[in-house]
């Protein structure tokens, strides 16, 4: 961290300067003053503060604001403050303009095959060489009979670069739509982020940009700062600052050792207030962010403030107008201007180890390398036949020679079969792949947003769909996380109902006010509900609210309690955390003394008892044996009713023996119990139901929780995860540790396999268990396949088990920050339902990607035999380069768009999740394609060779080089463009459903496209002439090539009703690698392997790779603690992003930019509206 100061110093330092200068807008502080300062840590800064300012008061002053009210939310003074200090967000960089994009678009290697070969064609057919006309060259424009057709040559040229122009423009709109949406994703997310700070005395939530210098700040257990600041008042508070220095280790601040926090750093325990010192891009993440020249112009603004401050008083006025048009937003970090390659060789270079591929991912990888390359050797050999046959006809039948002046027309005949083969080779690559899976990823997340899924990561989306286990936690998620106390014991009597005021002494009742009032935080409170005859709002910690809710129930207040001792006057507090499970506060009494109270998990606590309160209120020894009465008779019992326990405890101190505060066991132990309290939550009415249908899915539903045993075995009852008469386990942290660890300590995947098959309940478990759980689960070999894992989190210690997870749920309302950080779906309603409603949403993105492969690979199948056999036997190819662009990069963006967008079924979740292994391809989709391209082959070879004798028409085979487009050639088009819109609907199913029209109208997108798809094939062959090759039909031979495309919904019939289990030669496609395939080096040749691929496929294929590789990078980046993720970067609390180490910038530096902020929702604009 020195280091990174120093930098900093060196480049933005300012001399000091002297206390007497007047300041900028009358406060008592310059920017550059406050910059330096939050340059220096710990007893420096320390010595800092005293120096110029005197105390943190003194700072607040300066800054004029008061520590305790905060600012007085004047608009005036909050304006010009962001003027002089600046507004806490870093402005993002500028997008790439649309001639940009066209012109990254323009790059891709076939579309410049394709561009030469259109460019040569045009300039051969402008060129007319004396030797055309002459018989030497051969019969190479016979037939021509209208000079007019023959001097038409150069259209089809030109429809080729019109098509690729508009291939590229699609592109282009797609990569500028999509970024578009991204920053209005980012800026609604950034809108919803909220800190909370103190103004005239108020807790207010205000949006994070809205944060000033200034501000006074409540930061919590949990948070992630969203701006600099010095602390003014801390209880054990523990700031984790790893994203900055690199250091693991918790560092401790308090206002009179260490009390300088710094954004981007999370808050892992305790509590405080913080008077905030710098924002935006003069906090610290912002100086980083801007050295990494993410700020763009800022820099500059930032050398004119260290010349003179007016300026930077003009530079930041001057910002702070051009800003406000802008929507405040988060930043993109290392998002450079470049293309991705560069960034992606050096990432190469660096062998980084890869998370693992999501399912979908890797088999569709494997699958597109299958078919490239088919696709390049298909378009090769047809080339080489056209070549061969066209030689061998002219110069070894005919015996001709070439003569110079024929150079030009023989040159032409090449170019016509090297567009032939760019031809197939287009159609072989199913670029509408990619659209498709981006576009069934961005219609998925658009509507899980409704079913209270925000997606972060895109993948997770469809990873989700193959999950075969869930961990979950208990509050909150399975119960309704609205707790009340129904059960107590106190004075030596259990009351199953609060106890009237007047049956408890006065001593008990108030020892326990105080202890409930005190002893919890002073956030959490109950606020009286907002409608009538609604219930209390209950705003912060949940058990803490039924314990001051039971408090009112005794008729008495918590809040004069507070007043008389205020926060600032608490002299010790060790909060609540998963270690020690316990919360307890130290006040200082008016003897001098010093009394202790504490709450926590009553097993624990009850251990450090000594003493109890008798029902007069008079302490009773409380030895080991009456400890085990209790449990026995009060506590298992409450447990048993699916309560948890809660006992509250105090202890004095002497005046005279002030102990050692930091040896936390010694003061908090030889207690005195005061109470034990029941609390009760409710498990939600529609967990049972959501978890049967999890259990139907073939998903095992897993819970864990911090709770007592007894707690957790009847909530699991309750919500039907154990049933009796089943083989399961429920066990504690310990007893689990105690299976699952060797001799040495050290645990062994095999102990855990042992385990984890059977186990429903893990009670009492820290974070560490819950990782173990995880880790344990995803690195099992027992079962069939690897087990897919989606775990529920929302504490800060639940971070790594939520990384480590497949897919890693965080509570959107009671999930700290760190939590919604490290996972993958936000749960905004914190509700287990949404798990199952994001299952389902997954199997159907699944399905639908099953669907569009089913309908493409039909396509591309025929589309290649045709132009191949076509090409060999009558030396061109019945469909024309045009159709083919026409067929598939316009019809298949349209049927990607119809089938990614079919609606999800409660069906989905009837059967049980694909898993690793299974093919994207089964065998019974390997029957549709086949069995429907057998049916089209036919058609069309038929119409081929004798269609012009069944519609009495001229043959349109053998045609010379610019004859006019024939009737023939036209119907095959027309009939082979009606056959692929009737089998789209047949594509809908995949399970070998009959009835494909089932659902059909409950997707208007799906009936919209396929009806415009006629429509415009009606346009192009009645008025599509020369450029489309077509001819005009008749009505007849319309209604023929109609009753031929309906033809395939009765062939879908007859192949329905073959079994597919007879059919043992269909062999699957598309396999996920297997587990023990990818050694890491073959991971490497795979990578380069598809880089070849790459350089040779067409531009859907590299856009779909690139696509691919942007989810992969965007989980490494996760994984490796970047903190700079992909749909929220910074994620709910604040609008700056995580900041990085500069040893690690060069690691960030290396991820393509697209893989950072831009996830893959390649979306044409026009279609958001119909999404």
């Amino acid at each position: 961290m020195g280091e990174m100061a120093n930098s900093s110093i060196e480049l933005h330092s300012k001399p000091q300067q002297p206390r007497e200068t007047p300041h900028v807008g009358g406060f008592g502080c310059t920017l550059a003053e406050l910059r330096s300062l939050m340059e220096l840590r710990g007893a420096e800064a320390l010595q800092k503060i005293q120096e110029t300012y005197g105390d943190v008061s003194g700072l607040c002053r300066r800054l004029k604001t008061s520590p305790t009210e905060g600012l007085a939310d004047n608009t005036n003074d909050l304006e010009k403050r962001r003027q002089i200090y600046g507004q806490n967000f870093i402005p993002p960089k500028q997008p790439k303009t649309f001639l940009q994009l066209v012109w990254e678009a323009l790059q891709d290697v076939t579309l410049i095959i394709l561009e030469v070969a259109a460019i040569v064609s045009l300039g051969l057919s402008f060129y007319a060489p004396p030797g055309e006309e002459s018989e030497a060259c051969g019969n190479v424009s016979g037939g021509a009979e209208d000079e007019g057709e023959a001097e038409a040559g150069w259209i089809e040229g030109a429809a080729i670069l019109l098509s690729v122009i508009c291939v590229v423009l699609v592109t282009a709109f797609n990569d500028w739509s999509k970024e578009k949406q991204f920053r209005g994703l980012q800026s609604r997310i950034e809108q919803e982020q909220k800190f909370t700070v103190i103004r005239n005395g108020q807790l207010l939530q205000v949006p994070v940009a809205a944060l000033v210098v200034g501000d006074i700040a409540q930061v919590k257990y949990g948070d992630l700062l969203p701006a600099d600041g010095v602390l003014i008042q801390g209880n054990d508070l523990k700031i984790d600052e790893s994203s900055l220095t690199g250091e693991s280790d918790h560092v401790r601040k308090s206002a009179d050792k260490d009390p300088m926090l710094l954004s981007g750093t999370h808050v892992m325990e305790g509590s405080g207030r913080m008077v905030v010192t710098a924002v935006g891009v003069n906090s610290q993440t912002g100086i980083i962010f801007t050295l990494l020249g993410a700020g763009g112009e800022e820099e500059e603004k930032k050398d004119k403030k260290g010349k003179q401050q007016d300026g930077a008083m003009d530079s930041s006025q001057t910002r702070a107008k051009k800003q406000d048009g802008a929507v405040a937003m988060e930043m993109q970090p290392l998002k450079s201007a470049e293309g991705g390659e560069m960034e992606e060789r050096e990432k190469k270079k660096a062998n980084v180890p890869k998370k693992e591929k999501s399912v979908l991912q890797g088999k569709l990888t494997k699958l597109a390398v299958q078919i490239g390359k088919a696709g390049l050797v298909m378009s090769a050999i047809t080339v080489i036949i056209l070549v061969l046959y066209f030689v061998i006809e002219t110069f070894v039948v005919d015996g001709r020679v070439w003569l110079a002046e024929c150079t030009p027309v023989y040159v032409q005949y090449f170019v016509k079969f090297f567009i032939i083969g760019v031809t197939v080779l287009v159609v072989a690559v199913p670029e509408g792949l990619p659209l498709a899976v981006t576009i069934s990823l961005a219609y998925s997340v658009k509507k899980m947003m409704k079913d209270n899924n925000l997606v972060r990561h895109l993948d997770a989306c469809e990873t989700m769909g193959n999950a075969t286990a869930i961990c979950s936690d208990k509050t909150g998620t399975l119960t309704t996380n609205r707790m009340t106390v129904v059960q107590s014991y106190l004075g030596d009597t259990h009351y199953k109902e609060i106890p009237a005021p007047s049956a408890l002494t006065p001593k008990i009742l108030d020892l326990l006010v105080h202890a409930i009032s005190i002893n919890s935080a002073y956030t959490t409170k109950i606020l009286p509900p907002e409608k009538e005859g609604a219930l209390p709002r209950q705003v912060g910690n949940k058990t803490e609210c039924a314990l001051l809710g039971f408090v009112l129930d005794l008729k008495r207040d918590f809040q004069p309690v507070r007043e008389q001792i205020p926060e600032d006057k608490l002299y010790k507090v060790y909060t609540f955390n998963s270690v020690r499970k316990s919360m307890s506060t130290v006040i200082r009494m008016p003897d001098g003394g010093f009394r202790l109270f504490s709450k926590g998990a009553s097993e624990i606590l009850l251990k450090k008892c000594t003493n109890i309160l008798n029902s007069n209120g008079e302490l009773r020894g409380f030895r080991p044996r009456d400890r085990d009465d209790m449990v026995k008779k009060i506590i298992e019992p409450m447990a048993c009713d699916g309560l948890r326990t809660i006992c509250i405890a105090y202890r004095d101190f002497p005046a005279n023996q002030e102990p050692d505060w930091d040896n936390e066991n010694e003061v908090v132990g030889d207690l005195t119990c005061i109470a034990v309290m029941g609390i009760e939550d409710p498990v939600r009415p529609e967990v049972p139901e959501a978890i049967r249908k999890c259990q139907r899915a073939g998903i095992t539903v897993r819970m864990v929780t911090g709770d007592n045993i007894n707690t957790a075995r009847a909530i699991a009852a309750k919500c039907g995860i154990i049933q009796p008469g089943e083989d399961f386990l429920c066990l504690e942290g310990k007893e689990f540790n105690r299976r699952i660890r060797n001799e040495k300590g050290e645990i062994e995947q095999e102990r855990l396999d042992k385990v984890w098959p059977k186990l429903r309940v893990l009670a009492r478990s820290s974070p560490t268990d819950k990782h173990t759980l995880v880790k344990g689960i995803i690195d099992s070999t027992t079962g069939e396949q690897r087990q897919v894992v989606a775990v529920t989190g929302d504490g800060t210690n639940d971070g790594p088990a939520l990384k480590k997870a497949d897919v890693g749920f965080a509570m959107g309302i009671a999930g700290t920050d760190v939590a919604k950080e490290a996972s993958d779906i936000i749960l905004t309603d914190d509700n287990f339902t949404s798990i199952v409603k994001a299952v389902m949403w997954g199997r159907n993105v699944y399905d639908s990607i099953s669907k569009f492969l089913q309908f493409q690979l039909t396509v591309n199948v025929v589309a290649v035999i045709v132009a191949f056999t076509g090409a060999c036997i009558t030396q061109d190819s019945p469909l024309k380069a045009v159709q083919m662009l026409w067929v598939n990069l316009i019809m298949d963006t349209f049927a990607s768009l119809a089938l990614a967008t079919e609606p999800p079924t409660e069906s989905l979740l009837l059967r049980k999740p694909y898993g690793r292994d299974k093919p994207l391809i089964s065998r019974t989709m390997m029957k549709n394609i086949l069995g429907h391209a057998v049916y089209q082959l036919t058609i069309i070879f038929t119409l081929l060779f004798v269609g012009e004798l069944f519609f009495d028409i001229d043959s349109g085979r053998n045609a010379p080089l610019h004859s006019p487009p024939s009737e023939h050639y036209t119907i095959i088009f027309n009939t082979f463009v009606m056959m692929q819109l009737f089998n789209e609907i047949n594509a809908r199913k995949i399970h070998g459903e009959r009835n494909v029209f089932d659902g059909i109208f409950s997707n208007p997108i799906f009936c919209t496209i396929v009806l415009g798809t006629f429509g415009i094939q009606i346009v192009i062959v009645q008025f599509g002439g020369k450029p489309f090759s077509c001819s005009p039909l008749s009505t007849e031979q319309w209604l023929w090539c109609l009753f031929v495309g309906v033809g395939e919904l009765v062939w879908g019939q007859v192949i329905a009703t073959i079994p597919t289990s007879q059919l043992k030669c269909l062999k699957e496609a598309g396999h996920g690698p297997g587990k023990d395939e990818m050694t890491d080096e073959e991971l490497a040749e795979g990578e380069e392997e598809i880089d070849h691929a790459e350089r040779e496929l067409r531009r859907g294929q590299i856009l779909w790779f690139r696509g691919l590789n942007r989810i992969q990078t965007q989980n490494e980046v996760s994984s490796s603690d970047c903190g700079l993720q992909a749909l929220a970067p910074w994620h709910h609390s604040t609008s700056l992003h995580t900041p990085v180490t500069l040893s690690r910038l060069s690691r960030c530096a290396r991820c393509p930019p697209c893989c950072l902020c831009l996830p893959a929702i390649v979306l044409p604009q026009s279609l958001v509206f119909m999404l």
